[in-house]
């Protein structure tokens, strides 16, 4: 479940923050439970905030007034070299490890259309990721390209999954490929996260996926999804037809990056001719995979990098210290 009275702690936290959001959300183990977590951890994990604004120098300079102490050294370049900064990785700049309201919470910055771009087209998958997993939307105000490309992730989530996944399967099975696409190609997972991360997300999460993928399933020909019974029956077409359909229903970006795994340099192929050679292929699955691996790897790394900036020397070593914690006590749950 949602963590208890969170609506109204949420709602305060943003108050502190200017108010020109097209959307804001709170997401992480400070809001839905996580597996082996106690009910406490939760209360006191750090809360993760994202906020999407159309203009990032006016928020940032309005920020600065408000909450100067929350930013690094930074700070003293200006909202426009702030907003500078933002654009490079993910497209989404953070201050970290900031005290609110007897909490500590940490808060991302990213601009509607970057936002939008990354929905529609996983040009970094890093927010992107973060919405096929489920969020507590805090606001979200009357933008409609921002509308379709939310359900347009989400629909392109299952498709991909549908790719890699066998015939057939579990809803959780189907979750826990969703949950992972965003963790694939992160670095992080090999050193800073704990490797149960994406069971001990889904386990104790499914009725937070149900409602938030169960419109796309009923409307999905290959599923029959029994909502009652909360049971899910699938038979994915994995004939060359079929995968080359959902092939071709992938994100562009993705696209691009399984038609660079398999054409060879020089080779000026056209990407449909392309996927349909990857749609015959017995690996099709494997090649979306290491496709999602590849956006995932290089946004994970210039994002991380922009940490030591954004976030300054000593809140980027107490932030790792605290990854490289969690990590560590997951590892130590497992054998135990």
């Amino acid at each position: 479940p949602v963590l208890s009275s969170s609506a109204v702690k949420f709602r305060r936290v943003l108050a502190h923050f200017p108010q020109e959001l097209s959307l804001a959300f709170a997401y992480g183990s400070g809001v839905f439970r996580q597996a082996g977590a106690s009910a406490e951890h939760g209360e006191t994990n750090m809360l993760d905030f994202v906020f999407a604004v159309d203009d990032a120098v006016t928020w940032h300079m309005t920020n600065l007034v408000k909450n100067r102490s929350h930013y690094s050294f930074l700070k003293f370049f200006g909202p426009k070299k702030i907003s500078t900064i933002q654009r490079y990785g993910a497209g989404i700049y953070y201050n970290t490890l900031v005290p609110c309201n007897d909490r500590v919470i940490k808060y991302g910055v990213i601009s509607t259309d970057a936002l939008i771009e990354d929905l529609f087209h996983w040009k970094t998958l890093y927010v992107a990721g973060r919405l096929q997993k489920p969020v507590k939307i805090l606001a979200q105000n009357e933008n409609s390209r921002l509308q379709a490309a939310l359900v347009s992730n989400l629909k392109s989530a299952v498709t991909a999954a549908f790719l890699m996944l066998p015939e057939s399967f579990s809803e959780e099975d189907l979750y826990m490929q969703i949950a992972g696409l965003s963790y694939s190609g992160d670095f992080r997972m090999i050193i800073g996260e704990d490797k149960a991360k994406v069971q001990n997300i889904v386990k104790p999460n499914v009725a937070h996926f149900q409602k938030l993928y169960s419109t796309i399933l009923q409307d999905c020909p290959q599923v029959v999804y029994k909502h009652q019974l909360g049971r899910l029956e699938a038979s994915i077409d994995k004939s060359p037809e079929g995968q080359f359909t959902q092939l071709m229903a992938l994100p562009k970006t993705l696209q691009q990056k399984i038609t660079a795994l398999v054409n060879p340099p020089g080779k000026n192929r056209d990407v449909e001719e392309i996927l349909l050679q990857v749609a015959h292929d017995p690996d099709c699955g494997f090649l979306v995979h290491q496709g999602i691996s590849g956006i995932v790897r290089s946004s994970s790394l210039v994002q991380s990098a922009k940490t030591i900036l954004t976030a300054g020397a000593k809140k980027s070593v107490t932030y790792s210290l605290m990854k490289l914690y969690k990590m560590t006590k997951g590892g130590l749950k497992k054998t135990s």
